[in-house]
């Protein structure tokens, strides 16, 4: 299958045409550069915080850590780009393991007190390089997100999973080499978690961060409680149950952090697995665990589960959502929306506007019925020269409040400061989802963007990634 190039689709009336062939609406005005302009730099306001304009840098998954979790020169160069990049709302800026198991891998950021005052330098690189290019860091608002990678976790060796799961999965675990029950959380364990993840809340706010995420998405452990429908006990089966994890956390830090404000990047909906056939192209599979989180066996979306978790963290005082969808190890094309695979992906099913309009029309679903939650929208990159207007009109149509940025502030991490100053768009910096930042690390490499960053153009690793993708049995290079 094959889809235009956004980077072909040179003017507003062609993209216009196409997005018009699509089966889910996308909102998109041919907005001129003023009025975008006006539209990203409104501020708002998150728990008495003012947020100084409508951009968002999404948490990411570094792998340029210290084997014992601390950051890097790699990743204080990052947070220094998410500093100057002129975004207002840094949610999370990087995802962060509470505990050792639940690293995704032996080099990601690990939150203890040994570990507090490298931590507490990546959040003063960052307003430090803000304030030194825009001045005012008052309209900042900086947040760090919390996680067990459950699963997926790698904590020791970069190509071997020691997973920690919460109910057993046929297909995954067999599909990811799980092997027994031993690696089932019990409901002790699971209290043990909760206890983690209220600590490390507390040491992100002794160290200056103003809100934390407790991360429920891509298939880490906040996600997988939220389809436990089969698990026996406390955590399992009900609603009730299954959304016992994140009710203890809130609750948790409430009592002993009052005053940190707390986030959830979500997972509005999945599907069942995908994987390559025999085109390479996506296709999903016949799963003995239908059991999926706002979704159905016949690939459509069911929110009510979702509405009834958002009113459930509403009544616990959340009032920050960070929307995406799927995993990146099971529907990729869900979730960030690509041209170019990874490694171990697939080519896309469908053309990834249409992954990009789906995140849009389920979050302004769940905005229209919780006016009262801000929101962040996820899945924007691929629309490369197209993001800043089909943003820029999803806000005013009040279906969304902020735009996140993800892999885009990897390639090109001033764009923010460039729709805001009407500056003209550093084509070669745009993001084309070559999916490099992830194929790079599933292989063991450090996280950044080769194809397009010179910096990380010109370290060793560039060629090894090269030598990786050359020596693929499939052609997806």
């Amino acid at each position: 299958m094959k889809f235009p190039r956004i980077s072909k689709l040179n003017t507003a009336e062609q993209f216009a045409n196409h997005i018009a062939t699509l089966p889910i609406p996308l909102p998109f005005d041919p907005l001129d550069s003023q009025q975008i302009a006006d539209i990203y730099s409104q501020n708002y306001s998150i728990a008495q915080q003012t947020v100084g304009n409508r951009f968002a840098i999404l948490p990411m998954e570094g792998w340029d850590g210290t084997p014992d979790g601390k950051p890097t020169e790699l990743t204080l160069r990052r947070w220094k780009n998410f500093g100057l990049s002129g975004a207002k709302l840094i949610w999370g800026g990087e995802a962060v393991a509470v505990r050792h198991d639940g690293r995704a891998n032996p080099n990601q950021l690990l939150i203890n007190p040994e570990n507090l005052p490298q931590l507490a330098a990546l959040r003063e690189t960052l307003i430090g390089a803000h304030a030194e290019r825009f001045d005012q860091t008052d309209d900042l608002f900086v947040g760090l997100q919390l996680t067990h990678s459950g699963r997926f976790a790698r904590p020791n060796k970069k190509t071997k999973l020691e997973p920690r799961t919460i109910f057993q999965n046929e297909y995954l675990d067999k599909k990811f080499g799980v092997v027994g029950t031993s690696i089932v959380l019990s409901d002790d364990d699971i209290k043990y978690l909760i206890d983690e993840f209220i600590q490390a809340a507390i040491l992100a706010q002794k160290i200056g961060f103003q809100f934390v995420d407790i991360k429920s998405c891509h298939g880490y452990i906040g996600h997988e409680f939220l389809s436990a429908y089969d698990r026996p006990g406390e955590f399992g089966g009900s609603f009730e149950n299954r959304t016992r994890f994140i009710r203890d956390i809130i609750q948790g830090i409430r009592s002993q952090a009052a005053t940190l404000s707390i986030g959830i990047r979500l997972s509005i909906y999945d599907f069942v697995p995908f994987e390559p056939g025999p085109d390479q192209v996506g296709c999903s599979i016949e799963t003995p665990h239908e059991c999926i989180w706002c979704g159905k066996p016949e690939n459509t979306i069911d929110l009510a589960e979702a509405h009834q978790f958002l009113n459930l963290v509403k009544s616990l005082g959340v009032r920050m959502i960070c929307t995406t969808a799927g995993s990146p190890y099971t529907t990729p094309h869900l979730q960030r929306p690509a041209a170019f695979p990874p490694s171990d992906g697939y080519l896309p099913p469908e053309d990834p506007l249409v992954g990009v309009a789906r995140q849009i029309q389920a979050t302004a679903e769940l905005k229209s019925a919780h006016p009262d939650l801000t929101f962040v929208g996820s899945g924007y990159s691929y629309l490369q020269e197209w993001l800043p207007a089909v943003g820029a009109t999803v806000i005013r149509n009040q279906d969304v409040d902020s735009i996140g940025l993800g892999r885009m502030v990897l390639s090109y991490p001033d764009l923010p400061a460039d729709v805001l100053s009407q500056s003209t768009l550093a084509r070669k910096k745009i993001c084309r989802t070559f999916s490099d930042c992830t194929t790079a690390p599933r292989n063991g490499l450090i996280s950044g963007c080769f194809p397009l960053d010179a910096f990380y153009k010109q370290r060793p690793e560039y060629q090894e990634l090269i030598q990786i993708k050359q020596n693929r049995p499939d052609n997806r290079k």
